[in-house]
């Protein structure tokens, strides 16, 4: 049996449009609430959940919405109510489409955010971003894959995003 290859060129769904620059909140000098937004991916609360360990005492609101699409107006008005939403976890495609467009949407309610999203797709999510604008949304990478692993390897992924999440909210 033979089977013939053939490349093929596929075109970017995102497509080369005119948009303007839009500037991102600024983080509080100081914060007490954060949103923690859950897609419910496997393995996103994990991420989330060390994540919050590592912000010390402060209030979160737990939200979650579905894998793969977008969080509803109530979700998005309820994460709003904190000085900066952490959203989790982009780490295919549609996953990562509607994680970086709830962190627009949040941006433009006035909420700050940074998005997660696994390494294999951060230039998708960055891409994504730029054709809305905001090509400085904050993204922390955690290594990819995350599906399919124990807790234990999950939180050895979380763990070592830490640093630039603490560097991003000027935490020493």
């Amino acid at each position: 049996m033979s089977v013939k290859l053939v490349e093929r060129e596929v075109l970017s769904p995102l497509g080369d449009i005119e948009t303007k620059k839009r500037n991102l909140n600024p983080f509080p000098d100081d914060f007490e609430t954060v949103a923690l937004l859950d897609n419910t991916k496997p393995g996103a609360d994990v991420i989330l959940e060390i994540l919050k360990d590592s912000l010390g005492k402060r209030k979160f609101l737990d939200v979650k919405k579905p894998a793969g699409a977008p969080a509803t107006s109530e979700q998005l008005k309820k994460a709003a109510h904190s000085d900066l939403a952490i959203l989790a976890l982009g780490d295919c495609g549609s996953c990562t489409s509607w994680i970086v467009l709830d962190a627009i949407r949040l941006e433009y309610m006035g909420t700050p955010t940074i998005s997660i999203c696994s390494d294999d797709f951060i230039p998708f999510a960055r891409e994504l971003a730029s054709s809305h604008g905001l090509n400085d949304l904050r993204m922390l990478e955690v290594q990819h894959p995350i599906a399919g692993l124990s807790h234990d390897e999950i939180e050895d992924k979380s763990l070592k995003i830490i640093p630039a999440l603490r560097y991003l909210l000027q935490i020493p």
